[in-house]
C-alpha cells in the first residue's frame, strides 16, 4: 500500500517542477498539449527520496523481483532511488539501467549493470512515464534478450493514452504512482 502522504507530496512536486501546459512532440511522435518531465522532479533530494520509497512500496503488489530496471533516460534515477531504498530497507535490490539503443563506443551495452544480471533474474522495469508502451516492451525485450524475467512495470504517470492497455495486452502487470487526472482536471 502506497503511503498515501507521501504520493500526494510527490504529486504536488509533479505539478510544480514537471508539469507543463504547451505544444510538444512526445517521444512516441504523437502531439500534445502537456508534458510531464518527470526528471525536474526527480532529481531533487526530496523529490529522489519519495520516488524510491514509493516505488518500493509499489514493489509489494508484482510478483516477487530480485533487482530493479531503469527504462533510459527518466527511469535510471528511478532504479537508483528504488536500489537505495532497497537497500535502507534491508531488502536489497540491484539496479540496472536498459537503454534505448546500443552505444557506438565503449562496451556497447544496451543494459548497464550486466556484471550482476544472471540468467532468470527476476526485474521489475522503472519508468517515468507511459504514452504508447513502446518503450516499456522494447526495454522489457532488451531485458529478455540478456536472460532476466521481467515480473511487471511501475511507472510515476500513466499520460491514460493507451500505454497501460498496450503493456498488459504483452501480459504485464503494470502499476501507476499517478495518472493525467492528477495533473489536469
Amino acid at each position: 500500500m502506497l503511503d498515501p502522504t507521501k504520493r500526494a507530496r510527490l504529486i504536488d512536486l509533479l505539478r510544480e517542477l514537471s508539469f507543463e501546459r504547451r505544444r510538444v512532440t512526445l517521444a512516441s511522435g504523437r502531439e500534445s498539449d502537456f508534458f510531464i518531465d518527470c526528471k525536474q522532479t526527480i532529481l531533487t533530494a526530496e523529490g529522489h527520496a519519495l520516488v524510491g520509497e514509493l516505488m518500493f512500496q509499489a514493489l509489494d503488489d508484482l510478483p516477487t523481483c530480485d533487482a530493479v530496471g531503469g527504462v533510459e533516460l527518466g527511469g535510471c534515477p528511478l532504479a537508483s532511488a528504488v536500489s537505495l531504498v532497497s537497500f535502507q530497507k534491508g531488502r536489497p535490490l540491484t539496479g540496472f539501467y536498459v537503454r534505448k539503443a546500443r552505444k557506438d563506443h565503449g562496451t556497447a551495452k544496451l543494459v548497464e549493470g550486466d556484471k550482476s544480471l544472471k540468467p532468470g533474474t527476476r526485474i521489475a522495469l522503472l519508468e517515468d512515464v507511459v504514452t504508447t508502451g513502446g518503450s516499456s516492451l522494447k526495454a522489457v525485450e532488451t531485458l529478455q534478450a540478456a536472460g532476466a524475467v521481467v515480473v511487471g512495470i511501475i511507472a510515476l504517470v500513466d499520460r491514460l493514452e493507451g500505454g497501460a492497455d498496450t503493456i498488459r495486452s504483452a501480459g504485464l502487470p503494470l502499476l501507476t504512482l499517478s495518472t493525467r487526472a492528477d495533473f489536469m482536471e
